[in-house]
């Protein structure tokens, strides 16, 4: 090392201050917390001035097959896995492969958006900051809940869903367009994204557990397991159930939310990120100009209006950057991102100029805890009043959902006794979506069923509701139920199909309502 760098390193260790060190008794309660709620188990890990301070597990694994959960038990990490796909794009710009303003096309051809005009001006940063004019979560049915679609596929599709707002002129959070930047990270590499992901980026960083494939994930005993609440009246209210391994993000959408790391993975990816990009040693993993990149605010995010006692959260400006969400609490510059995939969830949070971070996740969807947690530790290392944050954000999220319940069972949302109009055999046919593609519809057993294309051995029944709207009952009680609704010609014929999710808080990847089913030989 050079006098002058081990200089200047001596001056930012004189200039950091000392390490805070995590809360007294902080693991004790978060596993109280954890028994509180049910959730099987939680791993947290913290760093704070390059020391790794807390890295542990809590609960089990599995509530099935229990197993403990270690420092090294890997959670579905789900969208915070963004800001790997970023920096694996941050690594092919510091080699002049790639520019973030370059435009999509010159690299990927095949590239289309729905306007032309888009398709030529989307540039690479475009892809990463929600702003395509594309309506929140659009084409998430694509691969949710599974998917066998291929990336290649799936960029073809792109063309034909339409925007919801004008080219940059506003943020709508998408999971599509992180998938296409994984597939650009294939075009200009010539590597999967899972073999550069684990050849460029993990196993440089140290993270040796972290996995990028399903089939690494498996039923193995060392990884936690999905787990949620089916059987009350919505999602989230019941009893706790272990989920099928199968409802983790589906392979070709990993970029946008695919990776699986341990507690100790976790730290030394935010040690990296805190070091912008610095390894130990001489080792660089891409540069400090990458680095200001990546947490550079380039959208504004809506910051929505909290109720008391949570206003205390409400940032006064929330920004995306390059995989990452930048806003301010309580006067300090915040860079976050959480995650979610189906019976886990996940926060990463960086305090920059703390030289802080820390990472929470749990295999359950307790999200009124996870956002608590959260927030009690930045108060800690922000050293502002101790709030039972938990708490704040259990019974908020309670009462949505109990005005979600009593909205279903309101007169008003009860069915007419009225309907169908026609026959069942009236309604069978093949019906196709622009961008989803075809289902079919068929007679069975004196009621419909519908068959979905790309979600491999997924089904449903509809069930009357009234008039020509049914109601489906999935075989994946995970898939959120929606309303089927059949709109007749003047020929008294089937001519189109609208859907719309059941539940007022159904997650916003069920965004049935992008859907128009028409009849195939109708739409051909």
């Amino acid at each position: 090392m050079s006098r002058i760098r081990h200089a200047l390193l001596c001056l930012i260790v004189l200039a950091t201050p000392a390490a805070a060190a995590p809360p007294e008794g902080f693991a004790e309660r978060v596993e109280a917390l954890r028994e509180r709620s049910g959730a099987p188990g939680f791993t947290v890990a913290i760093v704070e001035n390059g020391e790794v301070t807390m890295a542990r597990g809590f609960g089990v694994t599995d509530l099935a097959n229990p197993a403990p959960v270690t420092a090294d038990t890997n959670f579905a990490i789900g969208s915070v896995s963004k800001a790997f796909t970023t920096t694996a794009l941050a690594l092919l710009v510091d080699e002049g492969r790639i520019g973030w303003d370059d435009k999509v096309i010159d690299h990927m051809p095949e590239f289309r958006m729905h306007d032309p005009w888009v398709t030529r001006e989307m540039t690479v940063r475009d892809l990463l900051v929600h702003r395509s004019g594309l309506g929140l979560g659009a084409g998430d049915l694509l691969f949710v809940p599974r998917s066998n679609l291929t990336r290649a596929e799936i960029v073809e599709r792109l063309a034909n869903i339409p925007p919801e707002t004008s080219f940059r002129s506003d943020y709508a959070y998408d999971n599509i367009l992180y998938m296409v930047a994984g597939r650009l990270i294939e075009r200009v590499s010539g590597m999967s994204w899972e073999r550069f992901m684990r050849e460029r980026v993990l196993l440089p960083a140290g993270m040796r557990r972290a996995t990028v494939d399903n089939a690494e994930r498996g039923n193995r005993r060392g990884n936690a397991h999905p787990h949620a609440r089916l059987d009350g009246a919505i999602r989230g209210l019941g009893t706790m159930e272990r989920l099928a391994d199968d409802v983790v993000v589906p392979q070709v959408a990993a970029p946008a939310g695919g990776i699986a790391a341990s507690a100790n993975d976790m730290a030394r990816w935010i040690r990296l990120q805190l070091a912008q990009g610095d390894l130990p040693g001489e080792a660089r993993l891409f540069s400090e100009a990458a680095s200001r990149e990546l947490f550079r605010p380039v959208v504004l995010m809506p910051a929505g209006a909290l109720p008391a006692p949570l206003g205390e959260t409400q940032p006064l400006f929330n920004t995306y950057a390059l995989g990452w969400n930048v806003r301010d609490y309580r006067g300090e510059r915040i860079v976050m991102h959480g995650g979610g995939v189906f019976g886990s969830i996940t926060r990463l949070v960086l305090i920059p100029e703390r030289n802080v971070g820390f990472y929470i996740a749990t295999n359950s969807e307790e999200s009124g805890l996870l956002a608590g947690l959260t927030f009690e530790l930045l108060d800690h290392y922000l050293a502002a009043p101790r709030r039972d944050w938990p708490q704040a954000f259990t019974d908020f999220l309670a009462a949505r959902r109990d005005a979600a319940v009593a909205a279903l069972a309101a007169p008003a949302a009860q069915p007419a006794q009225t309907g169908p109009s026609l026959p069942l055999a009236g309604y069978a046919g093949a019906y196709r979506d622009a961008w989803f593609g075809t289902i079919t519809v068929r007679e069975e057993n004196g009621a419909l069923a519908v068959d979905f294309p790309h979600w491999p051995g997924i089904t449903a029944t509809l069930e009357h509701w009234q008039y020509d709207t049914f109601r489906t009952r999935f075989n994946d009680r995970g898939v959120e139920p929606a309303y089927v609704t059949f709109a007749l010609g003047p020929d008294g014929k089937a001519e189109r199909i609208t859907m719309r999710a059941v539940s007022p808080v159904a997650d916003f990847s069920f965004d049935y309502d992008d859907l128009v089913f028409r009849p195939v030989a109708a739409a051909e």
